[in-house]
């Protein structure tokens, strides 16, 4: 088996660990049937976000069905570059998982919170307000390197910008729903990384 072959199977095995676990949460949210009007994230989040998440999921799917679909953006990395982006997949899948198990009923994939929706503010959200986005961005990078690939780092991280500029809307959002609960939590917690003050 070469390294691509290895690298794509790894990547496989990951996604098939993760995936399941954030499709039982997603399920286990949408319980309510509470129908969420995406279109408060703006016309540009709608026209951009998921076609960039679609061609990010594409070109991985094809990388883990066959890596040779993906070899026009492949980069040459050392292997332990590569086994790195292994260990970073495993410590983004610890904080999904984490992430999830917090966040409970309260999970959605757009700005607008649900009906019952309430305040997180333990597990990684005692830190951050997104820690969400800080998994994307370790699945980003890790499935990069793994992958050694350049379209995936490329639209990645044309996701991530994006999702950071969904912030804004989304933290308005939880702002008018929760007011001064939310402003204290914001101004002791970091939005990405743990505020050192």
């Amino acid at each position: 088996m070469n390294h691509d072959q290895t690298f794509s199977t790894v990547l496989l095995i990951g996604f098939l660990v993760v995936l399941p676990i954030a499709a039982y949460y997603r399920l286990k949210s949408q319980a309510t049937g509470e129908k969420l009007d995406r279109r408060q994230e703006g016309l540009f989040m709608l026209a951009t976000l998921r076609p960039a998440g679609l061609a990010l999921w594409l070109g991985l799917i094809a990388y883990m069905i066959n890596p040779s679909w993906m070899a026009w953006s492949s980069v040459p990395l050392p292997a332990w570059l590569r086994w790195t982006g292994v260990g970073i997949f495993a410590l983004a899948g610890g904080l999904l998982f984490w992430t999830f198990r917090s966040l409970g009923s309260n999970l959605t994939d757009t700005v607008v919170t649900r009906r019952a929706h309430t305040l997180v503010t333990h597990g990684p959200y005692r830190w951050v307000r997104h820690p969400f986005y800080d998994c994307a961005a370790l699945l980003v990078v890790a499935t990069s390197l793994v992958a050694s690939n350049w379209f995936l780092m490329m639209t990645g991280g044309l996701v991530l910008v994006l999702l950071v500029v969904r912030t804004r809307t989304e933290e308005e959002k939880l702002l008018a729903r929760f007011g001064d609960a939310y402003r204290s939590y914001r101004e002791r917690t970091g939005r990405f990384l743990p505020n050192l003050e």
